[in-house]
C-alpha cells in the first residue's frame, strides 16, 4: 500500500466505514485531514490517529473548499479526497416527504459532488484519486430504496462523468456500491434477529459486510499503484448487487 506521506481528506470521518478508511490510511503512514459534523467524536478520532480535524457540513460546498484549503496549509499539498458522508433511508416513494428527499439527495449526492468539485480544484495540478460512495441498490432494485437509489445513482453518473472531465489531469475518480454494512446507520434495519437474518440471506454470501472489508476497496482506490483504474463502480457487497442467492444457501 503506496500511501506512506501522501495527503488525504476523509469527509464523514466519524461514520463507520469513513473511521475505517481514515484507520487504515493512518495504519499505512498517510498524513490525514478528517471532517465530520460533530466536533467532539471528531477531535477524538483526530488525536487517536494523530491527525488533524476539521469540523466542517459536507453538504456547503463553500465549507468542503475550507478542508480541502486547510490540507493544503497543514500538509503542503493533496493526494486525494474521500466522501464518507452518507445516510440509509428505507421508504417507498409515495410515503417519502419533500423534505426527506431533500434531506438524502443533499447527504449523499450534494457532498459527493462537493468532494469532486474541491478536489479536482486542486488536484488537477498534479493529480491524484477521488473515492466515493455509491450502493449495491444502484444495480439491483430493492424495495424500498427509491430515494436512496437515485441519489446513489446520481453519485455514480458524478463518478463516471467527473473520471472523464480531469482524466487529462491525472485525476481518477472512482465510486464504492458497498452492501449492507454494519454501521451505527444500519443498526435500526437489523435491530432485530428475523431483520437480520433477512438481510443476511439477500446476500449470496450470506452475511453483512464489515466497515473495514469496504474500507480496504476505498483505500485501494486511493493507492497510487491502482493509477490505471477510473471511472469505475466496486461492488464490495457479498454478491448483492449482481447476484441472487440460491435457494436456501445451498450451493448444490
Amino acid at each position: 500500500m503506496a500511501v506512506d506521506g501522501r495527503r488525504y481528506v476523509v469527509l464523514g470521518a466519524t461514520g463507520g466505514i469513513g473511521r475505517a478508511v481514515a484507520e487504515r490510511l493512518a495504519a499505512g503512514g498517510a498524513k490525514l485531514v478528517l471532517g465530520a459534523r460533530s466536533a467532539e467524536p471528531l477531535k477524538e478520532l483526530a488525536d487517536e490517529l494523530g491527525a488533524v480535524g476539521h469540523p466542517l457540513d459536507a453538504r456547503d460546498l463553500g465549507e468542503v473548499d475550507g478542508i480541502v484549503d486547510r490540507a493544503l496549509e497543514e500538509h503542503g499539498g493533496l493526494d486525494g479526497v474521500v466522501n464518507a458522508v452518507g445516510s440509509i433511508v428505507l421508504k417507498p416513494a409515495h410515503i417519502t416527504r419533500g423534505e426527506e428527499l431533500r434531506e438524502i439527495l443533499e447527504t449523499n449526492l450534494v457532498t459527493a459532488f462537493a468532494a469532486v468539485r474541491s478536489g479536482a480544484r486542486v488536484l488537477r495540478e498534479g493529480g491524484g484519486s477521488v473515492v466515493l460512495f455509491s450502493t449495491a441498490a444502484v444495480r439491483s432494485g430493492i424495495p424500498n430504496h427509491e430515494a436512496i437509489a437515485a441519489a446513489k445513482g446520481g453519485v455514480e453518473g458524478l463518478t463516471r462523468a467527473a473520471a472523464a472531465t480531469y482524466a487529462g489531469s491525472g485525476v481518477r475518480v472512482n465510486a464504492v456500491a458497498p452492501g449492507l454494512t454494519r454501521t451505527a446507520g444500519a443498526d435500526r434495519i437489523i435491530s432485530s434477529e428475523s431483520a437480520r437474518k433477512a438481510s443476511e440471506a439477500m446476500h449470496a454470501l450470506g452475511r453483512l459486510g464489515e466497515p473495514e472489508e469496504v474500507a480496504s476497496a476505498a483505500v485501494w482506490l486511493l493507492d497510487p499503484d491502482q493509477s490505471w483504474v477510473t471511472g469505475q463502480v466496486l461492488g464490495v457487497d457479498g454478491g448483492l448487487g449482481t447476484l441472487r442467492p440460491a435457494p436456501g444457501g445451498s450451493s448444490g
